[in-house]
């Protein structure tokens, strides 16, 4: 484990402290919780950003699938007459 220094500004401080109190966790242990959620967050927005441009791409291409087709489909999920998924 590596060790990172800091600055925290009064408005993050006090709160942290409180909440470090009230959760009985140290100051540590929260800012680490804090970081990795945050983390995990980058990493998603990263791998849908990524998507996207591959949706865009497939658009540009001309690999799209007409929008009433695809509502007819989810219109008929759990239905007995249930239609295949819409092909290109």
């Amino acid at each position: 484990m590596s060790v990172t220094s800091i600055r925290l500004n009064n408005e993050v401080e006090r709160p942290l402290e409180n909440l470090s109190v009230k959760l009985d966790r140290s100051k540590n242990y929260l800012i680490n919780q804090a970081v990795k959620e945050f983390l995990a967050r980058q990493a998603m927005e990263d791998s849908r950003w990524e998507d996207t441009l591959q949706a865009l791409d497939s658009v540009k291409s001309g690999k799209s699938i007409n929008g009433a087709k695809v509502e007819e489909w989810l219109q008929s999920w759990g239905s007995k007459g249930e239609k295949a998924s819409p092909q290109e």
